[in-house]
């Protein structure tokens, strides 16, 4: 786990406006959450993407320094410039070093599997998987090795090897990656032949020929002519 330190200064003003005046200092706005309340801060964006750009991203453990004392806390998210791409808000949480973290960790698939050898194809279902340990035993990352995988096998949660201070917090049958096998060029070409063709028109059960339709029209008329005849002969 990789920690950073990060000079920070308590805020006072809040707004849109002072927060393009810090900006235009080189500095941005953010919030530090913890011990039931948040404190408005100011961060040197670099640091911020100085931490993002580590081995550890947005798990990084940072030491802000700040006048009142350091505080440990760890980056939960952040606002980009959507044209330039440059830092605009950070916010972060104090954390205990003593207290479990949950967090997300992403997956590193290494080694070729067996079944890709053999022509199948590798899948990988979950990109990152979410644990729980103390602050400073968060792993960079999950290595998940899938040399000896075969086709139509899978690695899931509960098969990933972690340190006993790690607890997973995802579905233990939840497959991590797996080998499946690739499609024939006989079974697709099947596939594309039986596909109803593009533009075709569905056939609808339901309409009745025209001479149908005349037909029933012609007796529901006469049937509608006929009625009064009876009514008059009841009347006789």
């Amino acid at each position: 786990m990789q920690t950073v330190e990060m000079e920070g200064e308590v805020r006072v003003g809040v707004g849109k406006g002072v927060a393009r005046q810090l900006r235009m200092r080189g500095r941005i706005p953010s919030v530090l959450y913890g011990a039931g309340k948040a404190t408005p801060l100011t961060l040197d964006p670099k640091e911020i993407k100085k931490a993002l750009c580590s081995v550890s991203g947005e798990n990084t453990l940072i030491t802000l320094k700040l006048a009142e004392g350091p505080r440990v806390a760890i980056l939960r998210d952040h606002q980009r410039d959507p044209i330039t791409g440059a830092i605009l808000h950070a916010d972060l949480f104090e954390i205990a070093m003593d207290k479990p973290l949950d967090v997300k960790v992403p997956v590193e698939v290494v080694g070729t599997a067996v079944g890709v050898k053999d022509g199948g194809i590798l899948q990988v279902t979950l990109r990152e998987v979410h644990l729980r340990c103390l602050p400073a035993r968060i792993p960079d990352r999950i290595t998940v090795d899938v040399s000896a995988l075969k086709i139509n096998q899978a690695i899931h949660i509960k098969d990933l090897q972690v340190e006993a201070e790690i607890a997973l917090l995802d579905d233990p049958g939840q497959s991590v990656v797996a080998v499946m096998s690739a499609i024939s060029e006989e079974k697709l070409q099947a596939l594309l032949t039986t596909a109803p063709k593009e533009g075709a028109e569905p056939e609808v059960l339901s309409a009745k020929a025209p001479e149908e339709e005349t037909a029933v029209k012609g007796k529901a008329e006469a049937k509608g002519k006929a009625e009064p005849k009876k009514e008059e002969k009841a009347k006789k």
